[in-house]
């Protein structure tokens, strides 16, 4: 990987975006990779941690990428592909955290909106600064109306206006605010040792069951989820789970 540090430990795997001299810009080549990462991941990863090299998350988008892209068909494929992208991370049955500093715009402020869990520190720069180039938060937007709501939405995507983590937290962008990059990491083990708690498949199932309830009719929705959790109890974790209460033990998920 030329724009990615890969690192995995214990099931997890640690993303860090790799390109400081930009601040972490999104290049169709971080895309690509971003992506080829997400297809090959196994049933041992238990949870994504997504961060930035350099005391940055992301910048946005590369804007040399999409000046050099060609014709409007060229463009339209370069921004589609990001979209793409962010549907792929929230679509993840793994746990997804972005541990947020410095520059989270654009592109970086998409990838926290499809994040399960968004850490960020005090001082992060949150920000849609797309209209002030002159251009639209095209992939984006959508996710960030999921995240926050509309009326947020359109006030920082109107204005170009930059908020700091601590009303990134009140927005509800992210769920933990951290005053410096030791509590932050603190901050990430706790949350890990919370997720490594739960059982991989259920976590995954209820995923998915949270995401589909945003859209989906509730009546098939909640017949869908019955077979789910009926085939939860039946299978091995639902049985693991059910001893290891039981016997007064911590659980011992398969992965």
């Amino acid at each position: 990987m030329s724009t990615l540090l890969l690192e995995r430990h214990k099931g997890v795997l640690h993303v860090t975006l790799n390109r400081p001299e930009n601040r972490n810009a999104m290049s169709l080549q971080m895309v690509i990779e971003l992506r080829e990462v997400l297809a090959q991941l196994d049933s041992q990863v238990r949870a994504v941690v997504i961060s930035g090299a350099g005391g940055h998350f992301c910048a946005g988008g590369d804007v040399k990428d999409m000046a050099n892209a060609g014709g409007k068909d060229q463009v339209q494929a370069l921004n589609r592909v990001f979209g793409a992208l962010l549907q792929e991370v929230e679509a993840l049955p793994q746990v997804v955290i972005t541990v947020l500093q410095g520059a989270v715009l654009g592109g970086g402020f998409g990838l926290a909106c499809v994040s399960d869990i968004a850490i960020a520190d005090h001082k992060a720069q949150f920000g849609l600064p797309e209209t002030s180039l002159g251009v639209l938060p095209a992939q984006i937007a959508p996710f960030v109306v999921k995240r926050i709501g509309l009326t947020q939405a359109r006030r920082l995507a109107l204005t170009a206006a930059r908020v700091d983590g601590v009303e990134a937290g009140r927005l509800g962008l992210v769920h933990f605010v951290e005053g410096d990059s030791q509590a932050l990491a603190q901050r990430l083990d706790e949350v890990l040792g919370q997720v490594l708690r739960c059982a991989p498949g259920a976590n995954a199932r209820t995923k998915a069951l949270l995401l589909a309830s945003v859209e989906q009719p509730l009546g098939p929705l909640l017949d869908q989820a019955a077979q789910w959790f009926a085939e939860a109890v039946m299978g091995e974790e639902g049985v693991e789970g059910t001893q290891a209460f039981v016997q007064k033990r911590k659980p011992r998920w398969v992965g």
